[in-house]
């Protein structure tokens, strides 16, 4: 039974404000003069044919003054006393500032009329009844945070929603028998998991169950107001509610994964996930408005949903052109958080910090929190310091709706109310849903072990639908029996889901459907190492160049960037062998070329605009004016932007995979300052980036850029921790790049989008490589046929035949030991540069390796320490290589800085002398005859 078209919350009409200087008593607030408010009491007074003596009237000025701040302390401070909490455990008693008392009033003064000039809807009113009224708004079943919110129309909305003598909550009959019985299939659904499935954990919503029809009043009254999509994301309790119930999953679907089968079909691979991980997509219709919706998939890691949710959300807000203040309607962010995780995991205030940044701005999440009273064991005094869980929302000054989950009415109402704000002022919004968790932390755990007191309440307290449905029979809405209808009708339907779930076999997979379509899984593990094409025709190579070094009439540069853009434009300029081409030009003629093709591309990162290392310069900023002018938004067809994120790893990553998730057609790209920095975000890289394609059968197209590579400058700006990425490498799941020349990271970012499928891609990004005088392409390694390379050989390699070593390594140092080769003169020796590290081209190598007939010795060369960098992954990928050139028996071995509990020395001459030991071992020289000319050099 779903909500009908006669499902509407009765609320009166709206007052209307009184034409006097405090129809807004935001003016007290703001420190409205006594005298003021006398003029005003004086012209009410003779406008009513009552004048008053000067000493009458001070005293009426006063009191009136004093009600005001009586009404200005329940708006703040009224929902202390609110009657939250269904168990009774947490002590409301009324503040003494909520007291007439407090604020003078004391017996005859009571039963006074006082002048209020339109607070409340009241021109005037005795303080009995204005108590009255202030408790019947803000100390009820709902309480209401707003008054630290800044914006005065903000406020003023939810006191118009919330303040006066005719503000109730009011459903219809229809409306309350629906609101019952989503309650009731709640609450029947988990009962009829734990019979079916015993002991089988489920991390039942058993206590919070008013939930469900309040999440389909956000479904109904969002559809009304704009809303088409709302994409969820949420944690593992009533997750599988949530599914069923407001998702419309099939029963059956999730019956069939309780008994071990698969939502997919069965040759889709994937190793799969638990059901409380498990998303889906469908879309519910009420009142003739269709709402798409989709619950993302996540990990048990609390709250690391959430930037995947706001990312996916900004993706489909840009596709539909949803953008903007007077846009954002149309794609709707619902968080659904835990108390516990919502006030001890910082993923939370970075993801409240996106709301109202450009680029990152989703128009306002609704955050629901299933205010359990516990953490697993925690009781929430030893968890936080605050009096809620939502009290880090108030760094966003965002309304925080307390309610109480034991009525229903009142969570459906909160948000109808929340969405109301959001799709109003385009901010996020917040419902702290207070209830209780009738079982452990899971339904095989113990609560009474550390909560005896909380639990033994429990026991005794009366399900929601049982309170609820008594209610609704003292007002006459029901029947005696009707409740128990209610629920005989729904088992009846579970049961014939459970029949059917044993039949079940999917007949289809979601994953490619949509904006994916037209893409698809690599045919074979060898198609995701197979190379296309990706070189560009010289036509579209000079107008890009063109896009890139013409600067606008009127903008005046700062003139070091002149500079720069004046040497790009003779880059462009030669035509000829002395043309070439630095990472910084061939990345931007990446972008550049895919625009030109209808793709989007989306770089963010802290500083990515100038860049880091002042290389990039994506965006020129008039001197003058600080107007920002972008070139590359100006080719057509694609659509660029290029974000300073805010300072942030954790939640910014997580933001860009969810938004390459919504939308394949984009580039993607998350920089990180400096390659270090992104192990702040390593549970991002661990349970989305890595494995999120083989748990949840979501394919993904991220880029990160890490800067990494060893110049001496300390442990944090030297190793973008690249083993850790060749540590998760499995099963064609991530591509891991260490890339050395521009025109090769120029071709590794096409052939990101030209492929039919995606996978997220991890590239080593240089620094000194930006401006090294040897690493630079040429304007042939663009055109045509070209190609990325997954492995380089040496830039003046000796004849096959004279080679008996060969050294291998990956990134920067390979310059470092071509020039020290060179200058050695060793003529049997050769550099070749594995560009991609995983999926390993062990393909390749082989056939370069059979070419050497005299191979004596392979030598595998980092600038990492031994226990860090490639080589514990590269060395049976070698072994493997070496076997395939009919050179079995042949190992590599190592040379490279030893195991260390740092990744690198912050002191630069232990840096020089131990990158001169590792390129001295690795070509076979005299290790103290490479330092000394090291330091000559240097």
């Amino acid at each position: 039974m779903d909500f009908d078209g006669s499902f509407e919350i009765e609320t009166g009409p709206s007052w209307q404000r009184a034409n006097w200087p405090l129809n807004d008593t935001d003016a007290l607030t703001a420190g409205m003069d006594p005298t003021q408010m006398q003029v005003a009491v004086k012209a009410a007074a003779a406008k009513a044919g009552a004048p008053l003596s000067e000493a009458e009237l001070i005293a009426a000025t006063n009191a009136s003054i004093r009600a005001m701040l009586l009404v200005r302390t329940y708006r703040v401070r009224g929902h202390l006393a609110a009657d939250l909490d269904p168990l009774g455990i947490q002590s409301r008693d009324l503040p003494a500032d909520l007291t007439p008392e407090y604020h003078g009033f004391t017996g005859a003064d009571l039963d006074k009329p006082v002048y209020l000039g339109g607070t409340l809807g009241l021109e005037k009113a005795t303080i009995r009844e204005l108590v009255a009224i202030l408790r019947a708004n803000y100390c009820g079943k709902v309480g209401l945070e707003y008054m630290h919110i800044a914006d005065v129309e903000e406020r003023r909305f939810l006191q118009e929603r919330f303040e006066g003598a005719d503000k109730s909550i009011d459903f219809t009959p229809n409306g309350k028998k629906a609101i019952l019985n989503k309650v009731i299939e709640g609450e029947e659904y988990e009962k009829f998991l734990a019979r079916k499935y015993v002991g089988t954990k489920r991390f039942g919503l058993d206590g919070g169950e008013s939930m469900i029809p309040a999440l389909e009043a956000v479904i109904k009254y969002g559809g009304q107001m704009g809303v088409r999509e709302i994409v969820y994301g949420m944690a593992h309790r009533g997750r599988l509610n949530v599914l069923a119930n407001v998702m419309a999953k099939p029963y059956r679907v999730i019956f069939h994964e309780f008994q071990g089968g698969t939502a997919n079909p069965e040759d889709v691979g994937g190793s799969g996930d638990v059901k409380y991980h498990l998303g889906t997509s469908t879309d519910r219709e009420f009142d003739g408005i269709s709402v798409h919706m989709s619950l993302v998939p996540n990990p048990s890691h609390l709250e690391a949903v959430n930037p995947v949710v706001l990312g996916k959300v900004r993706a489909q807000q840009v596709w539909r052109d949803d953008l903007g203040r007077e846009n954002h309607k149309q794609v709707l962010p619902v968080l659904i958080h835990g108390d516990a995780a919502f006030a001890g995991q910082g993923i939370v205030w970075e993801c409240l910090g996106f709301s109202g940044i450009r680029g990152y701005n989703t128009g306002g999440c609704v955050h629901f929190i299933v205010n359990n009273q516990i953490g697993f064991t925690t009781s929430p005094q030893f968890s936080r310091g605050s009096p809620y869980p939502s009290d880090v929302a108030k760094g966003v000054q965002a309304p925080i709706i307390h309610v109480n989950g034991d009525d229903p009415e009142a969570v459906t109402f909160a948000c109808k109310l929340a969405i109301e704000f959001r799709q109003t002022f385009k901010r996020d919004v917040v419902i702290d849903m207070w209830c209780y968790r009738r079982f452990g932390h899971n339904e095989g755990d113990e609560p009474s072990f550390t909560q005896p007191l909380m639990y033994e309440r429990i026991r005794k307290h009366p399900p929601v639908s049982q309170l609820y449905a008594a209610r609704l029979v003292a007002e006459g809405v029901i029947g005696e029996a009707d409740a128990a209808g209610m629920r005989a009708t729904f088992v009846e339907r579970l049961e014939a889901e459970f029949d059917a779930a044993k039949s079940y076999k999917a007949n289809r997979a979601d994953w490619f459907a949509g904006r994916w379509s037209g893409l698809h899984m690599p045919a074979d593990p060898e198609t995701a190492r197979r190379n296309i094409a990706t070189g560009v025709s010289d036509k579209l190579f000079d107008s890009i160049g063109r896009t890139l070094t013409t600067i606008p009439e009127g903008l005046e540069v700062h003139k070091t960037l002149k500079r720069v853009i004046d040497g790009r434009a003779a880059m462009f300029a030669d035509k000829g062998d002395n043309e070439v081409f630095d990472w910084a030009t061939s990345e931007a003629l990446a972008f550049g070329t895919l625009l030109s093709e209808g793709y989007q591309v989306r770089l963010s990162g802290q500083d990515s605009g100038r860049g880091t290392f002042s290389q990039r310069h994506a965006v020129w900023v008039d001197q003058k004016t600080e107007d920002k002018y972008v070139p590359l938004t100006t080719v057509p067809h694609g659509r660029f932007e290029v974000l300073d994120s805010p300072l942030s790893e954790y939640g910014v990553l997580g933001f860009e995979y969810g938004y390459a998730m919504a939308d394949p057609k984009a580039l993607v790209l998350w920089e990180a300052q400096f390659g270090d920095f992104a192990n702040g975000a390593q549970i991002m890289i661990d349970q989305f980036v890595a494995a999120g394609e083989a748990k949840w059968l979501r394919a993904n197209g991220l880029v990160m850029l890490l800067p990494h590579g060893y110049e001496g400058q300390g442990p944090e700006h030297s190793s973008a921790r690249l083993e850790r990425f060749l540590q998760l490498c499995a099963g064609d799941n991530i591509q891991v790049c260490n890339i050395s020349t521009p025109s090769n990271y120029f071709h590794v970012l096409r052939r990101q989008m030209l492929r039919p499928f995606r996978k997220p891609l991890v590239i080593m990004t240089p620094k000194s490589l930006l401006r090294h005088k040897l690493a630079v392409s040429q304007r042939s390694d663009f055109i045509g046929e070209s190609h990325f390379r997954r492995i380089m050989s040496d830039r003046t390699p000796p004849a096959d035949e004279a080679v008996t070593r060969v050294v291998l390594c990956s990134g920067k140092v390979g310059y470092d030991l071509m020039e020290a080769r060179d200058a050695a003169e060793l003529g049997d020796t050769t550099v070749i540069r594995i560009e991609q590290l995983y999926p390993f081209p062990g393909d390749a190598l082989a056939v370069r390796l059979k070419r050497m007939p005299n191979l004596k010795e392979v030598v595998w060369a980092q600038e990492e320490p031994r226990n860090n960098g490639a080589w514990f992954f590269v060395e049976p990928f070698i072994e493997e290589s070496l076997k395939a050139a009919g050179k079995a028996g042949m190992r590599a071995r190592y040379a490279g800085r030893a195991a260390a509990a740092s990744p690198a020395t912050g002191l630069m001459s232990r840096h020089q002398t131990e990158q001169a030991a590792l390129v001295a071992d690795a070509l076979g020289l005299s290790v103290r005859a490479e330092i000394r000319r090291t330091k000559q050099k240097g």
